[in-house]
């Protein structure tokens, strides 16, 4: 996984709420077994008509919002447990996912694969909507170290909850093994003092 320390980029509002993951990566899509590909297939059904033609009143086909921050309503993930979820997000270009509530299962599917989710208050949420629609140039800088996402346009801050050892591994871009890797020299002492 990549690094991530601190991202500044302008944002997607999605202010839809109980957004579950078949409606971010529909089960038909969930046959292939790498991670790769699923960004085109992110939220499908409300993207494509029968006709595969985008429609154009859904955000993602909108070119006035882009950026690597999507920010979404109250109750993003719920549903099934699927972490072709996170890989959908993390594969169309979404390094961080902003709400005022994740489901607990998408939440570690997403800090398993390098995404982000940043829980913010109902408050913070709507601000950030109404400055995104008043001005979709307006960025957002999340800083991880400081566990701290701030509105650039207005200077407000609020900061974030984040479980110490996915920090880490965010901070570091380790996996689950490449964090116990880093580990190895300590891990091997360990076992040969335990031997001794």
């Amino acid at each position: 996984m990549k690094k991530f320390e601190k991202l500044i980029s302008k944002v997607v509002p999605l202010p839809i709420e109980n957004i579950d993951t078949d409606q971010i990566i529909p089960a038909r899509f969930l046959k292939a077994t790498t991670r790769e590909g699923f960004g085109e297939n992110l939220f499908r059904d409300w993207r494509y008509d029968s006709n595969n033609e985008p429609k154009k009143d859904f955000i993602l086909n909108d070119s006035t919002y882009s950026g690597k921050i999507l920010v979404a309503g109250k109750n993003f993930g719920c549903g099934s447990s699927r972490e072709h979820a996170a890989w959908a997000i993390q594969d169309y270009g979404f390094d961080v996912v902003i709400s005022s509530f994740f489901a607990d299962i998408f939440k570690g599917n997403a800090l398993n694969n390098g995404v982000l989710p940043i829980q913010v208050s109902e408050d913070f949420l709507k601000n950030i909507f109404d400055e995104t629609f008043k001005n979709p140039e307006s960025t957002l800088e999340v800083d991880l170290e400081k566990q701290t996402v701030t509105a650039n346009a207005t200077g407000r801050q609020e900061k974030f909850e984040i479980d110490p050892y996915k920090k880490s591994c965010l901070l570091n871009g380790y996996d689950d093994l490449e964090f116990l890797l880093s580990h190895k020299e300590d891990i091997e002492k360990f076992e040969e003092q335990k031997t001794v």
